[in-house]
């Protein structure tokens, strides 16, 4: 990979060849059975595929490999709630242009609430109060979506490296509008993002490249991915398609 790329991580490998048994989970996943090397060019990088491809499971392995917790958060969050998480990134190769990004985070949908008390437990035990204002404020006195978007706007800055697994999880349509604000803010001060998503309104981003789990991790145009046909398939004609669903 190139040591002159303007991004953080300009390349993934997948050293297959060195996992002692491909049939166990998460090697007999059919997506990462197909994994190899991918070039990363663009400054957000979307990875797509239906329920139980293995998009959390490679975005969690990356988060890993870049020392990240597990159940996410920043470079200095280290606890564990329960060990879940594969040994993937055993096996990853991260190519980095040789660029520190200024800060790293892991924001994981399903266990960001566990991040959020843990950054409590670390406000009330070790009297670490800034670290309240630097998330702007207990993320456990506000809705669960408008916790997210106050993480992104208080601790996320210019010329981090991201990695999201699914944060529409929480976001109404319109804070979904919000984050990709927000994304192409911070890709404007030199960011840099690996997202996994079902959200047409975050993978509409034009400054990204979007690989297919589902199709040999293949990169796809936006109108090309299955999440953008079924949204406009349905809401180009909902009576049809429910009728169809339904059997009305």
């Amino acid at each position: 990979m190139s040591l002159f790329s303007n991004l953080f991580v300009d390349g993934i490998k997948y050293n297959k060849e060195d996992v002692p048994n491909k049939d166990v989970y998460p090697f007999n996943i059919e997506a990462i059975k197909n994994m190899d090397e991918i070039k990363i060019n663009k400054p957000v990088t979307f990875f797509v595929g239906e329920n139980g491809v293995g998009k959390s499971t490679i975005i969690e392995a990356l988060a890993i490999n870049l020392n990240l917790n597990p159940e996410g958060g920043s470079q200095n969050i280290d606890f564990k709630t329960v060990n879940t998480h594969s040994s993937l990134s055993n096996y990853l190769t991260i190519y980095q242009s040789g660029n520190k990004p200024k800060t790293k985070y892991f924001l994981r949908a399903e266990s960001f609430y566990n991040v959020a008390s843990e950054i409590q437990r670390l406000v009330k035990e070790n009297g670490f109060g800034e670290l309240e204002d630097v998330y702007g404020g207990n993320l456990h006195e506000c809705s669960h979506g408008e916790s997210f978007l106050k993480l992104v706007k208080n601790r996320f800055v210019g010329k981090g490296l991201y990695i999201l697994d699914e944060p529409e999880a929480a976001l109404s349509p319109t804070r979904q509008m919000s984050l990709l604000c927000l994304i192409d803010d911070l890709v404007k001060d030199g960011a840099q993002f690996f997202i996994s998503t079902h959200s047409p309104i975050l993978l509409s981003y034009k400054n990204a490249e979007i690989f297919d789990l589902d199709n040999n991790f293949n990169k796809v145009r936006y109108e090309d991915t299955e999440i953008y046909k079924t949204y406009k398939m349905f809401l180009d004609d909902p009576d049809r398609m429910l009728d169809m669903l339904l059997k009305n």
